[in-house]
């Protein structure tokens, strides 16, 4: 038999010129994904901030304020005067606009025992400040309302929905630490320790929502204010609010006198012949290419979002300040965040030692994410509502139980009187 003689020099050279030329590809390879990926437009995919799956997997039921006795003065006031055109203004639109989205929305039912979430409309911060109801009202209220709901009872509120728009969140319902410690809170605000001890924002079950901007300003097709280019802009930053009292926009006041060829701070007048309208607002607003965002009477603040519209890079100066949809959404990118205890010169040094590529990079990339605060249908592919409604989708759960609730072999769900869950009667016991 033949034996093969073993490789000569050549093969071994050969083979050797093999491996390195293969590292040397997968080197080059690899970088050429890094700097795709790098490059690349977003690296939060929009996509991931809808609603994923069909309406059989999240279905919302909108309580109606002729089902419930009471549900009405939450809407309307106790006289039932005050107006949902009323109450679109300012933060209070939110409460509003959800209201009225979630009725068109494609995820509504009409039958509670397919819904797996349910949406309880009020819009109390609006009748509040309308005075068309006091706080007390506000509280007996809710609570006679909650009582004339059985889906409530059977979750312990769990899969049940309410909006508190302003800086106050749920404190409007004084008794909301009892009521509502297990409901899904939707509400910009996710700090209010400040004055009460304890927040109302709970990040594992409540979503933090964008603010409600001016609808002028929102309209891709005809915004009253256009952003300037960078270059024409006055200032390096601007602080276009009332100083409150609190520290860190005295400050800002302070240094606007100190360097006011790079701080513009107005003093704001909200009434008056001096009073600065919406549209000049948004004017002050566009001429800087940071829009500085301090606490005022809460942690968050809507110049935060108004930034996104004019095309500035907005500087949160809020330490406790909680964002939306972070699951999607690399703030990073598009914002920068400052210790508001460090408020002084060294904040314009460094402002100032950004490039301009920079600032327009990150004002780029916060173009492409604005969408996200505008309350427009889910059926739009980009905006707050499917966003939300995202979230929402997250907390669905194919099974809720309380203290209350006790369920047998054939599945029903009773109470502690082995009472079958639809034979419950209104008023429901409350915790």
């Amino acid at each position: 038999m033949r034996h093969h003689h073993a490789c000569s020099r050549a093969h071994q050279v050969g083979a050797l010129l093999l491996v390195a030329a293969t590292f040397l590809l997968t080197r080059l390879f690899d970088r050429l994904l890094l700097d795709a990926s790098s490059s690349s437009s977003p690296s939060f995919p929009l996509s991931i901030a809808r609603p994923t799956s069909s309406s059989a997997d999240l279905r919302i039921y909108v309580y109606s304020e002729d089902e419930i006795q009471g549900l009405g003065a939450l809407l309307r006031g106790r006289d039932g005067t005050v107006a949902a055109a009323t109450c679109l203004k300012g933060q209070w639109g939110t409460q509003v606009k959800i209201h009225q989205l979630l009725l068109k929305s494609r995820f509504r039912t009409f039958n509670k025992d397919q819904a797996n979430l349910f949406f309880v409309p009020s819009y109390v911060k609006c009748v509040r400040m309308t005075g068309a109801l006091n706080d007390k009202e506000i509280n007996q209220t809710y609570v006679k309302v909650l009582s004339q709901m059985p889906y409530f009872r059977r979750s312990g509120g769990r899969d049940h929905i309410f909006v508190f728009p302003s800086g106050a969140g749920a404190h409007l319902f004084r008794s909301w630490a009892t009521f509502l410690n297990r409901s899904i809170i939707l509400t910009p605000e996710g700090d209010r320790t400040d004055k009460r001890g304890t927040s109302a924002f709970n990040t594992w079950k409540d979503i933090i929502i964008p603010g409600n901007v001016d609808d002028s300003m929102v309209k891709s097709d005809a915004r009253a204010v256009q952003p300037i280019p960078l270059r024409k802009r006055k200032y390096l930053a601007n602080f276009l609010g009332r100083a409150q009292g609190k520290a860190g926009r005295l400050q800002l006041v302070k240094l606007a006198k100190q360097y006011p060829d790079k701080l513009e701070s107005p003093e704001l007048k909200l009434s008056g012949p001096n009073k600065l309208g919406r549209i000049d607002y948004f004017k002050h607003l566009r001429n800087a290419k940071f829009c500085l965002a301090p606490r005022g009477e809460s942690s968050w603040t809507l110049r935060f979002y108004e930034s996104f519209f004019v095309e500035c890079v907005p500087v949160i100066l809020s330490d406790e300040v909680e964002l939306p949809f972070q699951n999607v959404i690399d703030y990073s990118e598009i914002s920068i965040k400052w210790p508001s205890s460090r408020i002084g010169p060294e904040l314009f040094e460094y402002l100032e030692s950004i490039p301009d590529e920079r600032i327009e990079e990150m004002i780029g990339r916060g173009r492409e994410i604005r969408c996200m605060w505008v309350y427009a249908a889910d059926t739009e592919p980009c905006s707050a509502m499917s966003s939300i409604l995202s979230e929402l989708q997250r907390k669905v759960r194919r099974f809720h139980q309380s203290p209350e609730t006790f369920w047998l072999h054939n599945r029903s769900i009773v109470n502690r009187d082995l009472v079958e869950f639809h034979s419950w009667r209104t008023p429901v016991p409350l915790p």
